[in-house]
């Protein structure tokens, strides 16, 4: 039974790191709890129509509370551990109390000690196997905390592609250039850089789907605002005399369509054409969207 209780404990370790990794690491980022949490909260904020303040919290706040889960998860799981042998396979420091105490809450006392990687020394596991599998503990601790801090370097370089990005729609849609104005080298070059910039916005998508739940605030930083107006740019490039304009006005334009294809897949479910989904777009993030 012991060892029933303790395998349980690996297991939610396990399922924690599986989490972590398919989260930070793993090619196409799908976390399971992680994603689910940042959905309800993104969800929540959205029902309860959160004001804009309250809406750009939402982003960070979730990745506190999945970080804050992973933590709290690992904690238990290797306290469930540690919980059936406790106290007889531990060593206590000589007048220490913690004997005395739950085998319960000393159990967790130890594992939030060594996660936290302090290993105060005044419980000590006493058996073979136990002073083998205790280091690991303080090693996921120090994985999980570089993986938070290298989750956060990563995520705001991608937000600020996607900011960016909305900056120069937004300067663009003011500046409104024809199609005639758009039919030269310059507007070749213009339209193959945007779509390159919408390509890279793509691969942010997909290997950061949590900077999806960010708030980019005002509408000229938003790319859910802006993103209509490059679909615009790309009808009017497609439809130059030159050559090489229409080729990139058709760039820009499959670009925006795999970018509306992985807004629809991952998040917004419409199954609808690139105008429907950037218009979902537009709405889930409390825009109208930029008009032609």
């Amino acid at each position: 039974m012991k060892w029933l209780v303790s395998l349980a404990g690996a297991g939610l370790v396990m399922v924690t790191l599986r989490d972590l990794f398919h989260t930070l690491w793993h090619p196409t980022r799908h976390g399971g709890l992680s994603r689910l949490v940042m959905t309800a909260l993104w969800h929540l904020a959205r029902r309860f129509r959160a004001p804009g303040r309250v809406v750009g919290l939402v982003g960070p706040l979730a990745m506190v509370t999945v970080v804050s889960m992973w933590a709290v998860t690992v904690v238990l799981g290797w306290a469930i551990v540690y919980w059936p042998h406790m106290p007889g396979a531990f060593t206590f420091t000589p007048g220490s109390q913690a004997a005395q105490q739950p085998a319960l809450l000393d159990s967790v006392y130890l594992s939030l000690v060594t996660v936290a990687t302090l290993g105060l020394g005044d419980i000590a596991p006493d058996e073979g196997w136990l002073r083998l599998v205790s280091p690991l503990e303080a090693l996921i601790g120090f994985a999980l905390l570089t993986a938070t801090v290298s989750w956060v370097l990563e995520i705001y370089p991608a937000l600020t592609r996607r900011r960016v990005l909305a900056v120069r729609l937004a300067l663009l849609r003011d500046a409104d250039p024809t199609t005639r104005q758009i039919d030269c080298t310059a507007g070749a070059l213009l339209l193959d850089s945007l779509a390159t910039e919408v390509a890279r916005v793509r691969i942010d998508f997909t290997q950061y789907a949590e900077a999806y739940y960010f708030h980019d605030g005002e509408d000229h930083s938003s790319l859910a605002a802006m993103v209509g107006y490059a679909a615009v740019l790309a009808q009017r490039g497609q439809a130059a005399q030159r050559p090489e304009v229409r080729l990139a006005g058709a760039l820009l334009a499959g670009a925006l369509k795999d970018l509306a294809a992985i807004l629809d897949q991952r998040f917004l479910h419409t199954g609808g054409p690139p105008t429907e989904v950037f218009a979902a777009y537009a709405a889930d993030h409390g825009r109208d969207g930029a008009q032609p």
